[in-house]
């Protein structure tokens, strides 16, 4: 009995040290629950809104008037608005590379986040690109994409076949207006070293090739113009006046700056009437020319809504690092990446419709054209 009792008192003392041990254990320990994914980034973009950074657009040329007078200030005024605290860099090129080149290094030096560049060459530019990723820096590729470097984060441009194939169809539209059969064409397209020349290029001869194909035109004579030059264009078409004696029914001219070298070669030249000659970019000149006849018409580019992406991007990227997905429309390859890419879509001018694409959408105002030289012609295009 005494063994039964001392074996049972045993089991018990066991038993008891063993619930009194896993009561004083201590309670496993709970990990906390992960934050959500959108705290820390949204904080990090309003830190970095709230201190400012530093944004640069870069600009190739001072003969293209819309880089003064739209896109640098457009995109500068859409900054300020999004990050009051931001400063921006905005630099024009006199059509040099090598001074692109050291204007954007030196905002990089100078603690530029981002970098938006209209390549003065597209080519030569991926130094560029390569410069700003070693240091960490985004590179919006504006209105032109920069070629061959991995370092480009984002091309923002206008759909560039449609540009040249919405001025061939234009000039085919002016020369059948005038009952004229296969008629003699010249082309004066931009400069050889701008990546979008070739792409604008294709989409005019979309138009035309067909036509040729088919013998209903004749391109006489298609020259690349160096940089865009007006002056260039002007001794081009000196040449060309030339080589045919005056026998042209039409010009494709692919910019507005271009086109006015063109005009000023044929009036010296004595051509009258001018045939009908296109452009690129609405320039006031040329809207004014268009009003008096010696230009048929321009491809509007909607500046104000690229430069305002652009700005919308560079500050996405300068706060979060990030472009929003939902603002890529696709993607282009530059010769070394697949890069992703906004397009704006473009519109033609003629006389016919000014006062809808220019005015009513406020790229240019009704006392920005009708000065007094332009007033009688904006009379009789009912713009007054």
């Amino acid at each position: 009995m005494y063994r039964l009792n001392h074996y049972f008192s045993w089991v018990s003392v066991f038993l008891i040290t063993v619930f009194l041990l896993a009561a004083c254990a201590p309670a496993p320990t709970q990990q906390p629950a992960a934050p959500e994914q959108t705290t820390a980034p949204e904080v990090a973009v309003t830190e970095a809104a709230a201190e400012g950074f530093t944004v640069g657009i870069f600009l190739p040329d001072k003969k293209t008037m819309r880089y003064d007078t739209k896109d640098r200030p457009i995109f500068t005024e859409k900054m300020k608005e999004l990050c009051p605290n931001c400063e921006v860099i905005g630099h024009i090129s006199d059509s040099d590379a090598a001074e692109q080149q050291s204007a954007v290094e030196q905002a990089i030096t100078n603690g530029a986040k981002v970098v938006a560049i209209m390549a003065v060459d597209t080519k030569a530019a991926a130094v560029i690109a390569d410069y700003a990723k070693e240091r960490g820096v985004p590179v919006i590729a504006y209105s032109r994409l920069l070629e061959n470097s991995d370092g480009v984060t984002v091309n923002i441009a206008f759909a560039l076949a449609d540009i040249g194939k919405a001025q061939a169809e234009s000039l085919m539209e002016a020369l059948n207006k005038k009952g004229i059969e296969k008629p003699k064409i010249v082309m004066i397209n931009g400069g050889p070293s701008d990546s979008n020349m070739p792409p604008i290029r294709d989409g005019a001869m979309s138009v035309f090739q067909p036509l040729v194909d088919q013998g209903k035109n004749e391109i006489v004579k298609s020259v690349d113009t160096p940089d865009w030059d007006p002056n260039k264009a002007q001794s081009e078409m000196e040449q060309i006046l030339t080589e045919t004696g005056g026998e042209i029914d039409g010009v494709y001219v692919m910019n507005d700056g271009m086109a006015s070298g063109v005009v000023a070669a044929l009036n010296s030249a004595g051509i009258k009437p001018l045939p009908p000659i296109t452009g690129l970019d609405a320039e006031l000149a040329a809207v004014q020319r268009i009003l008096t006849g010696e230009q048929y018409s321009s491809v509007f580019l909607p500046i104000e809504n690229m430069a305002t992406k652009a700005a919308e991007i560079a500050y996405d990227l300068g706060t979060s690092g990030e472009v929003p997905a939902d603002m890529i429309d696709g993607t282009i390859n530059n010769g070394a990446i697949d890069v992703p890419s906004v397009y704006i879509p473009v519109d033609n001018v003629d006389i016919t419709n000014i006062k809808e694409k220019i005015i009513d959408t406020g790229f240019w105002t009704l006392e920005d054209i009708c000065t007094p030289e332009y007033e009688q012609a904006c009379k009789d295009a009912g713009l007054q």
